[in-house]
């Protein structure tokens, strides 16, 4: 990477200098439901649909394909809030089954839900970062898939 005098990093592929985008900062943005290219825009135009294209600086967000990494990472995060306090409210004090139901099963959801949104916003940022999925000015080419396998 070089610094150019404007002070904004760039990388050079070839002739062409192409912007850095740091991977945290995108990433934190789209936490925050904001554009990871301005910081400005909402990423999101309903609970997890994405916008097309950002209301502030235009740029396309339709290139991402944040599909099932989202829910896997809010099933780790919760299981394993819920886990340990299961484990330590188990430890401190006796409860039966159904008061156990009726503590982890509404955390559990709403836990969840929480945390889909600014996940699924973390996971666009980054694939922005990475240029992924037509974020880095091409759209993916059939000969960037992995061949399916026979299952015959």
């Amino acid at each position: 990477m070089n610094e150019t005098s404007s002070d904004v990093a760039t990388l050079h592929l070839g002739d062409t200098p192409i912007r850095d985008r740091p991977i945290g900062r995108s990433i934190g943005r789209g936490l925050f439901n904001r554009c990871p290219n301005c910081g400005q825009g909402r990423m999101f135009g309903r609970f997890l649909k994405v916008n097309d294209t950002c209301t502030t600086c235009g740029e396309a967000l339709h290139h991402h394909r944040a599909d099932d990494f989202p829910p896997y990472i809010v099933v780790t995060i919760v299981g394993h809030l819920v886990l340990g306090g299961f484990m330590m409210t188990e430890m401190l004090v006796s409860l039966s089954n159904w008061q156990h139901l009726a503590i982890w099963v509404p955390i559990t959801v709403l836990g969840s839900l929480a945390l889909m949104q600014p996940v699924k916003g973390g996971v666009v940022g980054l694939q922005w970062a990475l240029r992924m999925h037509g974020f880095g000015g091409h759209e993916d080419r059939p000969e960037d898939e992995l061949p399916a396998q026979d299952r015959t």
